[in-house]
């Protein structure tokens, strides 16, 4: 029996790597769009805060969004505003908020 080449193991892993990128499950921009009422009274109706106490979302990578708000809601990240609202959210709606501000301009 012959052993299977490099290349036949190279495709196996492209294709293992596309198919986990494929089943990330991606938010909804519009679906964060309308749970992001209560995000724009700090952060600004697009993301762009006007208070330089409150960070700009708008243009940030969705996944680094994703990343903190997950922080904030486990209490890894600490902040006496930002757990209450976190700790509220699913992981769905998580994704779906990254979704909308990482789609709008920094301004």
């Amino acid at each position: 029996m012959k052993k299977p080449s490099t290349k036949l193991y190279l495709a196996t892993a492209l294709c293992l790597c596309l198919t986990s990128t494929v089943a990330y499950s991606a938010g909804d921009a519009a679906a964060g769009k309308a749970k992001a009422a209560v995000c724009g009274a700090c952060h600004g109706p697009d993301g762009n805060s006007v208070n330089p106490l409150w960070p700009n979302l708008a243009g940030q990578h969705a996944a680094y969004m994703v990343k903190q708000l997950k922080a904030f809601k486990a209490g890894t990240r600490k902040d006496p505003l930002m757990g209450p609202q976190a700790s509220a959210l699913s992981d769905q709606d998580m994704e779906n908020l990254a979704a909308f501000y990482a789609s709008q301009k920094h301004k």
